[in-house]
C-alpha cells in the first residue's frame, strides 16, 4: 500500500513537471514571438492624419479588415516617404469566412490627392509617404483603410529565396525582360544571380521572382504587370501556409526589419494565428473600366466614369448591392471625366 500511495505521488509530481515545462515552453516561444515581432519598424506617427470622406456609408465595411501593402520603387530599398509606390494592393479579409480578396490598383491612375491636386496615384506615398497614400485611396474609392505594410524589392528577395523559391510560368516575351530586372536587382542588392536560361513554368528565386513582377513593358504593359504582382503574393502565400516551423522562424528574422508597417506587435500576432484559415480567393486589377493614353505629355491610366468603378470596387470586395458613391466621389468622377475626354 506504501508503494503505491509512493508510485502515485511520483506519478502527480512528474505530471506537474510535465506541466510546468510546458508552460515555460509557452512562455518561451511566447516572447520569443513578441521580441520577434518587435523587430519590425513599428510607424504610426501620422494616423491621424489618415483622411476619408465624411459622408462614407457602407455598413458592409465593419465586416472586413482592409490593408494596403505599398512595394516601394526605390533604387536604395528606402521605405518611408520620398519614393513612389510602384506596387499598391488592397487586401481585404473577411472577418467571419477569412477569405482574401486582392485588388491592384494601378500605379498610374488619376486621381485626386488631398490637398496636392490631380496626379498619378502613386505620387502620393512620394509626397506624404503612408498618411497621403492611404488617403488618397479613401477619399477616391469611398474606403476607411488605416492599416498599411511597405516593403522594398529586397524583402520581397528574401521572403521567397527564405521559402525555397516559388514556381511561375514564363513565358518567351517576358524572358528577355525579367533579365534585365534580374541585372538590376543585383545593383541594388549587391548580389549575383543568373538569369532565367528559358521560358517555361520553373522554380524561380527571390531575385528572379521579383524580377518577372517588376515586367512591364510587354503586351499588357502594367496591367498585366499588375496581375504578375498578384500571381507573386499568391505564390508567397500558398507557400508560407506550407512552411514549418524553422522556416517560419527564419522567415521573420529575416523580414520583419525590412518591413514598415503602423501594426504592433499584438495585431500582427492576431493575424499571424489565423494564417492556416487564411485563402485568397479572387483577385483583380482597379480600375476595371479605364482609358490610358497621355494628357499633357503624362501618361496616365483614367478611370471611365470613377463613380462606377467605385460601385464595382464595393461589389467586389465586400459583396456590396446597390452601394451609393459620396458626393466627393461624384465630384472626382465628373472632373476626371472632363480631363479623360478633353482634346
Amino acid at each position: 500500500m506504501k508503494e503505491k500511495r509512493k508510485k502515485k505521488k511520483q506519478g502527480r509530481l512528474f505530471r506537474i513537471l510535465l506541466i510546468e515545462v510546458v508552460v515555460v515552453i509557452m512562455l518561451f516561444i511566447g516572447v520569443k514571438i513578441f521580441d520577434t515581432f518587435k523587430s519590425i519598424n513599428y510607424d504610426n506617427d501620422d494616423d491621424k492624419q489618415i483622411q476619408q470622406n465624411d459622408d462614407l456609408d457602407n455598413p458592409q465595411l465593419e465586416g472586413y479588415r482592409n490593408i494596403v501593402v505599398f512595394g516601394v520603387d526605390s533604387r536604395q530599398n528606402a521605405l518611408e516617404d520620398s519614393t513612389h509606390s510602384d506596387t499598391i494592393i488592397i487586401v481585404s479579409i473577411n472577418n467571419k469566412t477569412k477569405d482574401i480578396k486582392l485588388a491592384s490598383i494601378y500605379r498610374d491612375t488619376y486621381v485626386n490627392i488631398p490637398n496636392e491636386g490631380y496626379d498619378k496615384i502613386n505620387a502620393a506615398y512620394f509626397k506624404g509617404g503612408y498618411s497621403l497614400a492611404l488617403s488618397t485611396i479613401n477619399t477616391n474609392f469611398d474606403l476607411d483603410i488605416k492599416e498599411y505594410v511597405t516593403v522594398n524589392f529586397q524583402a520581397v528577395v528574401n521572403v521567397i529565396d527564405e521559402l525555397g523559391g516559388i514556381t511561375i510560368d514564363v513565358t518567351d516575351e517576358e524572358l528577355k525582360t525579367l533579365n534585365g530586372y534580374v541585372r538590376e536587382l543585383n545593383r541594388i542588392n549587391g548580389t549575383d544571380v543568373k538569369g532565367l536560361a528559358s521560358s517555361g513554368t520553373q522554380l524561380v528565386n527571390g531575385t528572379q521572382a521579383t524580377a518577372y513582377a517588376r515586367i512591364r513593358y510587354t503586351a499588357g504593359g502594367d496591367f498585366k504587370r499588375t496581375e504578375r504582382q498578384r500571381i507573386v503574393l499568391s505564390k508567397i502565400f500558398e507557400k508560407a501556409k506550407k512552411a514549418d516551423l524553422a522556416t517560419m522562424t527564419s522567415l521573420i528574422d529575416e523580414i520583419f526589419p525590412q518591413v514598415y508597417t503602423n501594426l504592433n506587435s499584438l495585431e500582427l500576432i492576431g493575424l499571424a494565428k489565423d494564417v492556416l484559415s487564411y485563402n485568397i480567393v479572387d483577385e483583380t486589377g482597379f480600375p476595371f473600366e479605364k482609358d490610358a493614353h497621355t494628357y499633357k505629355k503624362v501618361s496616365y491610366v483614367f478611370p471611365i466614369d470613377l463613380q462606377a468603378n467605385v460601385v464595382k470596387l464595393h461589389e467586389f470586395l465586400f459583396e456590396s448591392t446597390n452601394y451609393t458613391t459620396t458626393k466627393t466621389v461624384q465630384d472626382y468622377s465628373t472632373y476626371i471625366e472632363g480631363i479623360r475626354t478633353s482634346k
